[in-house]
């Protein structure tokens, strides 16, 4: 699995944590399920491919300044979360991040 492929796995489980904790529903409410189309969307479409280096670091901003708050927000509530409900995932995450 290359590092886009694994991003979009780790940004859809925190943005489905984000959604049942925060909006109380099994399934993606409409306003999460386009942040994460979005959130694709731009993975997709990254200049870098797998030599992407973490949003936070690059140079190139693609996400909109509101879409760029609402992923904000999920991640500062899911990412501390992850290692209780996707371990595997946030170990893999946080080994990639330090290479």
């Amino acid at each position: 699995m290359g590092k886009i492929d694994s991003e979009k796995k780790v940004i859809q489980n925190m943005i489905r944590l984000y959604c049942r904790k925060k909006h109380k529903g099994e399934e993606l409410c409409d306003e999460c399920n386009i942040l994460l189309n979005y959130a694709t969307d731009r993975l997709t479409k990254c200049p870098f491919k797998d030599e992407k280096p973490a949003c936070a670091d690059c140079k190139v901003h693609c996400y909109k300044t509101e879409m760029r708050e609402k992923i904000r927000r999920v991640m500062r509530f899911s990412g501390p979360r992850m290692i209780i409900y996707y371990p595997k995932d946030f170990f893999i995450h946080i080994l990639k991040k330090s290479h």
